[in-house]
């Protein structure tokens, strides 16, 4: 029996040294970004598929303590796909409040130097803010890193759950009319806090928002339920109950303070004619391959976009009027690198051809931002490409040439008399008979293709009349692929009221298949009813809230912008994605 084990054993660890390891990796976060005075934050740094042996050293900084608090591993294999991480754990406490930043952590891994980027804490006093609320054994906060913010500028929130005892909490909800909030993790990051004696479990949920329009706006309050586990107090009559009646669970409602948001419009004056509505923290960065081509070949530019910001809604750089080049619609694509999406990649890829050799170089481009930390604006130009463009060397064909007259004497002689062959000359080969080739046998098949695929598409409509729920989920799948469509073209166009009408019918025409009832009787009201019952998230019933009170300021807000309609699209289809993932009235 243990000799069986023992080549399990050997044979498992085989397996699992053949099988694919991913590369060296190395970063480093923060539990919370933002903590008030006399709590500390936990820095975790995360290597994957490397050890590097130790602790990394931590730069030490003024009025931080850092102090090691162990590791942990984690290993998974997922479709044959080894994954290993080894986590190093650090206990950063500050001695006052302030903006603290954490340099690079350096390691070398098989003589590789890796690095992480800097991380920024943000300490603050109990009252700068913070907005919090709570009961005894659970708090909530809700924590801004700053309450003076641009229109559609990203910023990071925190809510931050405080709980003893908890036995069971719901998702948190944050109210923020006037922005736009991405979505929130069901899985927040998770630390313990002492506070006097009490040790609470700290839960952070993270999400990024924007402001949708300039003002004072209100942001939260954060809400969250959560069941606590009390010990009930002893009953003096009762001479058994020595040690109290056990323990009782309540379901208490937290609810933290709002926080006043003072909402900037972007300056009028210094307004470079290359921005287009990026607002953040970027980089740039500009390639064309290949840069040797013949005139009328295509050429690949890349545009390369990094940073902090608005990277979904970042539009592709202006670029003047090119000569004697010929462009094409650019493709796009977001390489994400927070859990936040507010800092990453954003590549863009266009053709272009030269169209003649008189080419020498691209022209060069222009990107222009608002940077929220400069206030001001910030222009990249990346200087003219050089490329060399040939002439096309394509051969002409050469003329035929009929001559006109009679033939000559000699050719009418030598067509009369023919000579004798003395050899075969090149031989032909016999194709097999028509019954002996696959393409022919293959064409007797298709009568009897396309006599099931008639069968198959009566048998569809037969089902389909038949069916009334599935005409109309058909109808309404086909309606909702039509209208998305549509809201791209409208939010390029900047047509607001057209816009929110699009939206508005395609929750009802979606919420209405869902729940079968009348898609002109669905409301905001009905929705709410009925939804709960059929397991709706908490957060699907927010964003529908939320897109139907846009719907709603539609029709009396100001116009808004192509960049502020566009980022309401993704919102769209997430809710129509989950609804359409409910059980509809029929399975229900």
């Amino acid at each position: 029996m243990q000799l069986s084990i023992q080549c399990f054993l050997s044979l498992a660890a085989l397996w699992i040294a053949q099988l694919p390891l991913q590369a060296a990796s190395l970063t480093a976060s923060f539990d919370r970004t933002t903590i008030t005075a006399g709590e500390s934050a936990v820095l975790s740094l995360t290597f994957e598929g490397s050890n590097p042996g130790g602790p990394p050293a931590v730069p030490s900084q003024p009025n931080l303590t850092i102090q090691y608090a162990g590791q942990s591993s984690q290993f998974t294999i997922v479709n044959g796909q080894t994954s290993s991480s080894l986590i190093y754990s650090y206990r950063v406490t500050p001695s006052q409040p302030g903006d603290y930043v954490i340099p690079p952590v350096q390691a070398v891994i098989d003589n590789k130097p890796l690095s992480t980027p800097r991380l920024r804490l943000k300490v603050v006093k109990a009252s700068d803010n913070v907005a919090s609320g709570g009961v005894k054994h659970a708090l909530i906060r809700l924590i801004v890193p700053k309450t003076d913010v641009y229109v559609g500028e990203v910023f990071p929130v925190e809510v931050q759950l405080y709980v003893q005892n908890a036995q069971n909490m719901d998702l948190p909800q944050l109210e923020a009319e006037g922005f736009t909030l991405g979505a929130m993790p069901k899985q927040p990051d998770r630390s313990q806090v002492q506070s006097g004696n009490a040790i609470y479990n700290v839960y952070v949920f993270k999400v990024a928002a924007s402001a949708v329009k300039t003002g004072k706006l209100t942001l939260g309050p954060a809400k969250c339920n959560v069941v606590l586990r009390y010990r009930k107090a002893r009953d003096p009559a009762d001479v058994f109950d020595f040690f109290g009646g056990g323990a009782e669970l309540r379901q208490v409602h937290l609810a933290s303070d709002p926080q006043m948001m003072d909402v900037l419009p972007l300056p009028s004056d210094n307004k470079p004619e290359s921005f287009n509505g990026a607002i953040g923290q970027f980089s740039f960065a500009v390639s064309a391959s290949p840069t040797n081509v013949i005139a009328g070949d295509p050429i690949t530019m890349k545009i390369q976009i990094a940073g902090t910001g608005t990277l979904d809604a970042l539009p592709f750089p202006s670029q003047g009027e090119w000569r004697d080049i010929k462009t094409y619609p650019p493709t796009s694509k977001v390489e994400i690198t927070d859990v936040l999406g507010m800092a990453g990649v954003k590549t863009f890829e266009q053709v272009i051809i030269p169209q003649n050799s008189e080419v020498k170089e691209l022209p060069a481009i222009a990107f222009s931002y608002f940077d929220p930390e400069k206030k001001a604006y910030q222009t990249q130009q990346h200087r003219p490409i050089p490329i060399t463009v040939s002439r096309s060397t394509a051969v002409q064909p050469r003329p035929t040439v009929v001559a006109e007259g009679p033939p000559a004497a000699d050719d009418a002689a030598a067509r009369d008399i023919v000579h004798i062959k003395p050899t075969f000359g090149s031989l032909g080969q016999i194709q097999p008979p028509l019954v002996r080739q696959t393409w022919f046998l293959l064409l007797q098949a298709v009568p009897l293709a396309v006599w099931i695929s008639a069968l198959v598409w009566r048998k569809r409509q037969e089902a389909l009349a038949n069916n009334p729920r599935l005409q109309r989920r058909l109808r309404v799948a086909e309606f909702v692929r039509n209208g998305l469509e549509e809201l791209h073209a409208l939010a390029a166009a900047n047509q607001t009221e057209e816009f929110f009408a699009v939206v508005f019918r395609l929750l009802q025409e979606q919420l209405g298949e869902r729940l079968n009832l009348p898609a002109s009787s669905i409301t905001e009201a009905v929705a709410d009813e009925h939804l709960p019952a059929r397991g709706a998230s908490p957060d699907l019933i927010e964003r529908l809230h939320n897109l139907f009170a846009a719907c709603n300021q539609a029709r009396y807000a100001q116009q808004r912008t192509a960049q502020e309609l566009m980022s309401i699209v993704p919102q769209v289809e997430a809710a129509l994605r989950e609804l359409l993932e409910l059980p509809d009235e029929t399975s229900h």
